[in-house]
C-alpha cells in the first residue's frame, strides 16, 4: 500500500507547494514538514517531555493493548463468498461457504468480524451431518466474533457456511461506498473495497491474518448496468433469477493470498488495455468518458510487469492485472492482487493538464504497487511486525523500475530528498522506533504504516544493495521468492538467502538496522603522513537534541565508502565499521586532494566532518566537481546539525550561499525543503522578512535564468525546477515574479492563455500568498469548474497560502464542505497550517472545534495520525507541546498515539532551536546586508 495524501501523502507536498514551491508529489504525508529538532530545555514545565538534566525526550511511548492471535484449531482452505451490494441504501448481504480444516476437535470456531451481523452459521463435515451454530458472541473490542456449536467440531475437513448483513460504510476502509458524479451531473455510488491492514473483517467474516492464506471463489450480484471486477478473471456473467435488473459475476479461483488482498469493485467505468511483453493482459480503469487518462499508466505497467519477471526471474502468477482509479480513496494506492486501487491523482494522467510531477508519480505509484504482486502478494510477511519488508521493498524498487523505464529523470537523486533525508529526520526523535515493531492489536497497525517502515526501510535495503552488488542481490532475490511463494515469510528468511547468495554476513549487519531505532553519526578527522591520507572514523548515535549522552550507546555495522576529488563517483576505499570507532589509511592521496565519506549518500547515516575537511570540499559545491547527490547530502547533513545544536545555522547559511550555480532540480528541492523549515521556524520571529529577503536573493540567479517559458531541447527535470524555483520566489514576495504571476493568472482566468500545467501551483500560489478576498473567490470557482481531480487537488494545496484571517477561516470551513473529497480534507487543512504562524493557530483551532466529525470521519485511519502531524508539528512554543498533549489526553486517538508523541518532540525541539539561534542569525542576515566599512 502507498500511504498518499506524501510520496505522498500530503504532508511533505504540501510544505513543498507551500515552503518550497512544487515538487513532486513525494513521498507519504507521513514525513513531517518541519520535522526539526533540538537541544536543550530548561525549567520545570517540560519535565513530562524531557529530562531537565539532558534534554532528552521522556514521553511515554503509547500503552500495548492486550492482544491474542485467533486460535489455530480451524483454518480456511477456500472461502466460496458471494456478496451482493444495494448501492442505494448502501447495504450488502453475503454468503460465505468456507471450505476449512479442523485441526483438533472444538465446539467453537472464533474468526474476525467487524460491523457485521451473521443471520446464520452452520458447520457441515464432509460427509456428515450439518450442525448450526447456536450462539454468536462478538468480541468488538477485538474484532472477533466465536461461533459455538452444540457439540463438537471433529479433526478433518467440513463446510462453515454463514449469511450476514453489512453496511456500505462511508469510511474509505472495508466494504464502503465512493461517491461520483457522471458526466451528465449525476451523484451516484460505487462499492470499493481496502481491506489492508484489518479490514476485510468489515465486508465478510474471515481469518484476518496474513499468515491464514486461503484460495477464494468469489461472486458479486449487481446493477446489470455495472463494471464488476475482483482478483481474477470473470468466467461467468448470467442474469440473477430473482431481480431481472441484477447480474451474477463469478471469477476465477484465486492463488493461496491473504485476506488483505482480496478486493472487488462495482461501478461505472470506461477502460484502457493492453498486453504486456510477456503476454498478461494488463487495463486501467478510469472514471467514465476519461479513458484516454489512463494511457500514461498503462504504459508504464506494461512496461514494467517484464521488468519485474525479469529482475525476480519468477514470472507473474495471474492471467490479468487490473489498474482503477477510485474517487474516494484515503491511501495513495492499494497492492490488491490482480486488481490494484488507486486514487485518481496516482493513476490518470491528462496529457494537455497533467504536471510533470503528476506523470512522475503515477510512474513510482504504479512501479510500487506492480512490486507488491511479488513481494507482498506472493510471498507475504508472516505477521505485521515484517509490514516494513513488504513496503520499504517496494519503495525501494519503485525507483530502480522508474529509472529503467525513463532514466532522464536520475530518480535515484531524488530519492535521497524523497526518502532517504525525510527518514532520517524522523528516525533520529527519541518517539521514533525501530524498523521492526511488534504489533498485536489492530489500532496498533495503522501506526506502522509510517516513514520508518517506508523510508527507512527502503534506504537500508538500499544501502544493503549496494554492500552486496546487484549480482548477488538479485540472486537472493529468486531464492526468497522460489522458496516461499504462496507462503509466508519473516525478515530473517529474507536475510538467509542474501547471505547464502553473497557469502557476507547480512543477518549480522542488518539485524543492527532493523532492530534498534536510531542510526549513527561518523564523526571523520584527518592526517596527512607523506602521500598517504589518514582517517579517523568512530559512530555515535545521532540524536535531534544534540550528541548522544547515554550511558550504553548503541552502536551499528556501517557499511562505509569513501572517494576523492581524483575520482568523486568511484569509492577508493570499502569498509565495514563493526566497533566503535577505527583508523584507515588511503595511500597516494596528496594534500591537495579531497575526501568524500558516503560518495552516492548510499549509507543511511550522517556525517560530521573535522573543519578542515569540510573546507576542503566546499569547492567542489561551487565547481560542481562533487556529485549533485553528494551536495545535496552534504547540504542536508550540515542542515541537520544545525537542528540538533551541533553547530551554528548561520554555518548552514553561509553553505547555502554556495550553490548559486546550482544547476540539479533535486539539490535545489532539499536546500529549498530545508529553507522553508527555517522560514516556518522564523515565522515565529519579528525578523521574518529577513529570511525571505535572503531566498529572494538565493534563487533569484536561477529564476533568471530559467525564465517563464520553456525552452527548445528542456526536459522533466527543468520543468520541475522551473515550477520549484517560481514558486519560491514568488511565495517570498520577489516583485518581477509576482507581477508576472498576477499577468499570467489573469489570462488564464479570462480565458485568454491557458497557463501550462507545470506553471500552475507556482502561480496559484503566488496569487494567493499575496491575494485577497476576489482572488481566493476565483480560486474557488476554478476549484468548482475543475473536471480532473488533479487541477482540484493542486488548488486545494495552496488554498492555505491566503493571508487574511477570515479569508485563513473560509478556507478552513471550504475544506470540510461537500467540495472537497473526505480524503483531501487533511491536505486542505495542512496547507493552512503550513503556510503562516496565524495558519497555524487557525488550524489548529479549527481541528479542536471539529475534532468529533473529524475523528469519526478518519477514525483509525492513518488519515487521523496525518491529520495531527500537518496541523501542529510546526509550532514552536514550549506550552504548545503541553497543550496538544493534554488535548489528546482528553480526546484520545489510539492509532495517533505515536504521532500525538513525535509531535510534542517537535515542537520542543522548533523551540530550543529557536532559543538557541534565532539571534545570531538576525544578526548574520542584517549583517550581510550591511555595507561595507
Amino acid at each position: 500500500m502507498l500511504l498518499l495524501s506524501g510520496r505522498t501523502v500530503l504532508q511533505l507536498f504540501i510544505h513543498r507547494v507551500t515552503s518550497c514551491g512544487p515538487s513532486p508529489l513525494p513521498k507519504p504525508i507521513w514525513v513531517s514538514s518541519v520535522l526539526v529538532k533540538l537541544g536543550e530545555i530548561n525549567g520545570a514545565t517540560h519535565s513530562s517531555f524531557f529530562s531537565n538534566v539532558s534534554g532528552q525526550y521522556t514521553g511515554t511511548m503509547p500503552e500495548r493493548r492486550p492482544f491474542v492471535r485467533l486460535p489455530t484449531d480451524v483454518y480456511p482452505v477456500n472461502y466460496g463468498l458471494c456478496l451482493r451490494p444495494d448501492l442505494i441504501d448502501f447495504t450488502f448481504d453475503g454468503k460465505l461457504e468456507a471450505q476449512v480444516e479442523v485441526t483438533q476437535a472444538t465446539n467453537q470456531i472464533v474468526m474476525n468480524c467487524a460491523d457485521i451481523d451473521i443471520i446464520t452459521a452452520s458447520f457441515a463435515p464432509d460427509g456428515g451431518d450439518e450442525i448450526n451454530a447456536t450462539g454468536f458472541n462478538y468480541q468488538n473490542e477485538d474484532e472477533k466474533v466465536t461461533l459455538s456449536f452444540p457439540s463438537a467440531l471433529q479433526k478433518g475437513s467440513g463446510t462453515l457456511k454463514i449469511d450476514f448483513v453489512g453496511e456500505l460504510n462511508d469510511k474509505m476502509k472495508g466494504f464502503y461506498r465512493s461517491k461520483y458524479t457522471t458526466p451528465s451531473g449525476e451523484t451516484r455510488y460505487a462499492a470499493v473495497t481496502q481491506f489492508e491492514a484489518t479490514d476485510a473483517r468489515r465486508a465478510f467474516p474471515c481469518w484476518d491474518e496474513p499468515a491464514i492464506k486461503a484460495t477464494f471463489d468469489i461472486a458479486l450480484i449487481v446493477p446489470k448496468d455495472r463494471v464488476a471486477l475482483s482478483n481474477m478473471n470473470v468466467i461467468d456473467r448470467k442474469p440473477y433469477p430473482d431481480d431481472e435488473n441484477l447480474v451474477e459475476v463469478k471469477f476465477a479461483t484465486t492463488p493461496i493470498m491473504s485476506t488483505y488482498l482480496v478486493a472487488f469493485v462495482i461501478g461505472e467505468y470506461d477502460f484502457v488495455e493492453s498486453q504486456s511483453s510477456d503476454g498478461i493482459m494488463v487495463r486501467v480503469y478510469t472514471p467514465v468518458g476519461k479513458a484516454e487518462q489512463g494511457k500514461f499508466a498503462l504504459e508504464v505497467a506494461t512496461k514494467t510487469l517484464p521488468f519485474y519477471k525479469d529482475y525476480f526471474s519468477v514470472p507473474y502468477p495471474l492471467p490479468k492485472i487490473d489498474l482503477i482509479a477510485i474517487a474516494d480513496f484515503a491511501a495513495g494506492a492499494m497492492e490488491n492482487w490482480g486488481l490494484v486501487t488507486y486514487r485518481e491523482t496516482a493513476l490518470l494522467i491528462d496529457p494537455k493538464n497533467s504536471c510533470s510531477s503528476s506523470r512522475q508519480w503515477v510512474a513510482l505509484v504504479v512501479g510500487h504497487e506492480l512490486a507488491h504482486q511479488w513481494f507482498g502478494n506472493l510471498v507475504t510477511m508472516e505477521w505485521w511486525t515484517h509490514l516494513w519488508l513488504n513496503e520499504g521493498f517496494a519503495s525501494w524498487i519503485e525507483y530502480l523500475c522508474v529509472d529503467h523505464c525513463f532514466p532522464e529523470y536520475e530518480i535515484w537523486t531524488q530519492f535521497v530528498s524523497a526518502d532517504y533525508t525525510r527518514a532520517l529526520d524522523l528516525d533520529a526523535l527519541d518517539s521514533s522506533h525501530p524498523i521492526e515493531v511488534n504489533v498485536g492489536h489492530p489500532s496498533e497497525v495503522d501506526e506502522i504504516f509510517d516513514a520508518i517502515s517506508y523510508s527507512k526501510g527502503a534506504s537500508v535495503i538500499r544501502m544493503l544493495h549496494n554492500y552486496i552488488g546487484d549480482e548477488d542481490f538479485r540472486k537472493g532475490m529468486n531464492a526468497y521468492l522460489l522458496k516461499f511463494q504462496h507462503k509466508n515469510a519473516s525478515t530473517e528468511d529474507l536475510w538467509d538467502s542474501l547471505e547464502q547468495a553473497s557469502g557476507k554476513p547480512i543477518a549480522a549487519v542488518m539485524s543492527s538496522w532493523t532492530k534498534q531505532m536510531g542510526f549513527p553519526i561518523i564523526v571523520v578527522d584527518q592526517e596527512q603522513q607523506g602521500d598517504d591520507r589518514v582517517l579517523k572514523i568512530l559512530q555515535k548515535k545521532f540524536c535531534a537534541s544534540g550528541p548522544h549522552n547515554g550511558e550504553s550507546c548503541p552502536s551499528w555495522m556501517v557499511p562505509i565508502s569513501i572517494c576523492t576529488s581524483e575520482d568523486p563517483k568511484c569509492s577508493k576505499l570499502k569498509i565495514l565499521l563493526d566497533k566503535a570507532e577505527t583508523t584507515v589509511t588511503l595511500s597516494g592521496v596528496g594534500p591537495d586532494q579531497w575526501i568524500k565519506i558516503n560518495p552516492g549518500t548510499v549509507g543511511f547515516y550522517r556525517i560530521q566532518y573535522s573543519s578542515s575537511m569540510l573546507e576542503s570540499l566546499l569547492p567542489g559545491i561551487r565547481d560542481l566537481s562533487l556529485q549533485p547527490v553528494d551536495r545535496l547530502g552534504l547540504q542536508n547533513d550540515l542542515f541537520s546539525l544545525s537542528r540538533a545544536g551541533m553547530i551554528s545555522t548561520v554555518e548552514v547559511l553561509k553553505l547555502m550561499e554556495a550553490f548559486v550555480n546550482e544547476p540539479n532540480y533535486t539539490v535545489w528541492s532539499d536546500l529549498s525543503c530545508n529553507l522553508g523549515v527555517l522560514s516556518s521556524l522564523l515565522s515565529h520571529m519579528e525578523f521574518h522578512e529577513e529570511i525571505r529577503e535572503f531566498i529572494r536573493d538565493l534563487f533569484s540567479p536561477i529564476g533568471l535564468r530559467l525564465g517563464w517559458d520553456s525552452k527548445p531541447g528542456e526536459g522533466h527535470l527543468d520543468a520541475l525546477l522551473r515550477g520549484l524555483v517560481l514558486g519560491k520566489l514568488g511565495k517570498a514576495g520577489h516583485k518581477p515574479t509576482l507581477e508576472e504571476a498576477r499577468r499570467r493568472f489573469k489570462e488564464h482566468v479570462d480565458g485568454k492563455q491557458v497557463l501550462p500545467a507545470d506553471l500552475r501551483s507556482p502561480v496559484y500560489l503566488t496569487v494567493l500568498k499575496h491575494g485577497d478576498s476576489t482572488t481566493l473567490d476565483t480560486m474557488l470557482k476554478l476549484h468548482k469548474q475543475a473536471d480532473m481531480q488533479e487541477e482540484k487537488n493542486r488548488i486545494e494545496r495552496v488554498l492555505g497560502a491566503i493571508s487574511a484571517p477570515d479569508l485563513i477561516q473560509k478556507v478552513l470551513n471550504f475544506a470540510l464542505s461537500e467540495e472537497v473529497r473526505p480524503q483531501d480534507t487533511v491536505s486542505v487543512i495542512g496547507g493552512v497550517a503550513g503556510s503562516s504562524k496565524q495558519g497555524r493557530k487557525a488550524a489548529w483551532k479549527f481541528v479542536r472545534d471539529n475534532w468529533e466529525e473529524l475523528y469519526n470521519r478518519y477514525q483509525g485511519g492513518f488519515l487521523i495520525s496525518r491529520l495531527i502531524k500537518l496541523t501542529v508539528d510546526g509550532f514552536a512554543i514550549d506550552k504548545m507541546a503541553a497543550e496538544v498533549k493534554s488535548f489528546f489526553e482528553s480526546h484520545p486517538a489510539p492509532a495517533a498515539e505515536r504521532t500525538v508523541q513525535q509531535c510534542c518532540e517537535n515542537i520542543l525541539l522548533n523551540a530550543a532551536w529557536l532559543k538557541r539561534d534565532a539571534n545570531d542569525i538576525h544578526q548574520y542576515l542584517l549583517q550581510r546586508k550591511a555595507p561595507p566599512v
